[in-house]
């Protein structure tokens, strides 16, 4: 495989990079503020950028894996989101793409490509996580509308959300997978209650989200009763292929040699002089470099019209330990200033230590949760078991 750019490849990073400086001009940072998100997505649609992954058919720009592999390294270094619009344009679309009629299409994806409209999941529930088959929130068709009843539990960013994309159970089969059922539901619906759940690093994400008889048309059902299953494996694998996190990993690797760098080693060097230090980092770059290959062998494969399949589990169960290991590395930097710094508590700040210290120990901390969300590093191994090693 060519890892050099192409000069097309070169022109179309810069104009990447130029887009992004247009956006934020003047040493202007994204500050993740609603008026930033909007006014970069504006920049996006003004540009045909905004849903990147989405088919030339739906809205989408139709680049090559390699544009979005440079787009993405691009906007994580620029610390930009993308796309704006949390989970409707990266995981419910492509499942209307595949799934839903033409009328649904027609009525939820404009408003997931113009950010009219906020999403979140709603798959976990207590006691039905890895083993999600097991879920228990029911749904019974009546009339025209289905009665939703049940509990769902870490939902990100349900207290924001708009709808959620959610799967319910419609007949006890026995073959649990077979009972079940993919729908869209109104978060603003009577019955509908979100309640908060703070989580280690200190931020509010996650809730717990209840339904108390909510009514949901069954026009907003994604494919037919009980094949909520199939539909969901679907998402999961997209999913899954974004928690790669190699972005992200390849952005702290910069930031945490540029970090070494200054801080001293024991040998009277810089912590980058420690042979043992740099041993460690260099190996943990040589195995990101060996997933972001298969991440784009993987893209490559989808963008020939292929679907992720268990190579979406590898990609998320490497790269979880990747980017774990890497935030490691961070609070090993920090030393005595790795103390936890909580960006949503009002007045709570560290005063001293270096400024790119403050923020990593939170980072560590969420990063500890990537072994579950999306399903647990067990689930990954089972699935990988069982459709490539066929045991």
């Amino acid at each position: 495989m060519d890892l050099s750019l192409s000069e097309a490849e070169i022109a179309f990073r810069d104009e990447v990079r130029a887009l992004a400086a247009s956006a934020f001009p003047n040493g202007e940072t994204f500050d993740r503020s609603r008026a930033h998100e909007q006014r970069w997505h504006r920049a996006l649609l003004d540009r045909g950028w905004a849903v990147n992954k989405w088919p030339v058919a739906f809205g989408g720009p139709g680049w090559t894996p390699t544009q979005s592999f440079i787009w993405e390294r691009e906007m994580m270094a620029a610390g930009l989101p993308t796309p704006v619009g949390g989970m409707g344009p990266g995981m419910l679309a492509p499942i209307l793409f595949a799934y839903g009629t033409p009328e649904q299409q027609a009525r939820f994806l404009p408003d997931i490509l113009h950010d009219r409209v906020r999403w979140c999941q709603g798959y976990s529930e207590p006691g039905a996580g890895s083993d999600l088959a097991s879920l228990r929130t029911r749904a019974v068709l009546t009339g025209d509308h289905y009665v939703v009843d049940g509990e769902k539990v870490w939902t990100s960013g349900a207290h924001r959300a708009d709808m959620m994309f959610c799967l319910t159970r419609t007949s006890d089969e026995p073959k649990r997978q077979d009972g079940i059922t993919f729908l869209l539901l109104d978060m603003h619906a009577p019955g509908v209650t979100v309640r908060p759940i703070i989580s280690i690093d200190g931020r509010h994400m996650f809730n717990g989200v209840t339904f108390d008889g909510v009514r949901v048309p069954a026009g907003n059902r994604i494919g037919r009763e009980g094949e909520g299953w199939t539909v969901a494996k679907g998402l999961l694998t997209h999913e899954r292929t974004g928690q790669a996190f190699v972005s992200l990993s390849l952005d702290m690797l910069a930031r945490i040699r540029l970090a070494a760098s200054g801080l001293p080693g024991s040998d009277g060097g810089s912590l980058m002089d420690d042979a043992g230090f740099a041993a460690r980092l260099g190996w943990a770059e040589v195995e990101l470099q060996a997933l972001a290959m298969t991440e784009l062998r993987t893209l490559s494969e989808v963008e020939a019209g292929g679907a992720p399949g268990a190579q979406s589990s590898m990609l998320k169960l490497k790269g979880t330990d990747i980017v774990q290991r890497v935030t490691e590395f961070f609070v090993e930097c920090a030393g005595p200033y790795a103390a936890p710094w909580f960006p949503e508590t009002a007045g709570q700040r560290q005063t001293i230590g270096p400024d790119w210290a403050q923020p990593e120990v939170t980072r560590y901390l969420e990063a500890r949760a990537a072994s579950i969300a999306g399903g647990s590093d067990e689930v990954q191994r089972n699935i990988i078991a069982k459709h490539v090693l066929k045991l």
